[in-house]
């Protein structure tokens, strides 16, 4: 996956100065993303706090490590199965 050129702070500071009142237009403009992107960011960010974005990052990737470890004790499974099935 591509890594953003936002931080987590900034794209939660974007979003809170669009809330404030700037338009998003012009969010996006000064900062230099379109506003698809403005809103797909706001749709995974929107409401948290700075802590609450580096708890979801620390999740996502225990969650990225947990499912790589169950992916491979399938696959060590399988191999396991396929040589019993052997003998």
């Amino acid at each position: 996956m591509r890594k953003s050129r936002f931080t987590e702070a900034q794209i939660i500071g974007m979003i809170k100065e669009q809330e404030a009142g700037l338009q998003t237009v012009e969010v996006c403009r000064r900062h230099g993303l379109s506003p698809a992107t403005f809103y797909k960011l706001k749709s995974k960010y929107g409401g948290m706090e700075v802590s609450d974005a580096a708890k979801l990052k620390t999740l996502e990737d225990e969650n990225a490590k947990l499912k790589r470890l169950l992916a491979d004790t399938m696959l060590d499974n399988v191999v396991l199965k396929d040589l019993l099935g052997k003998n």
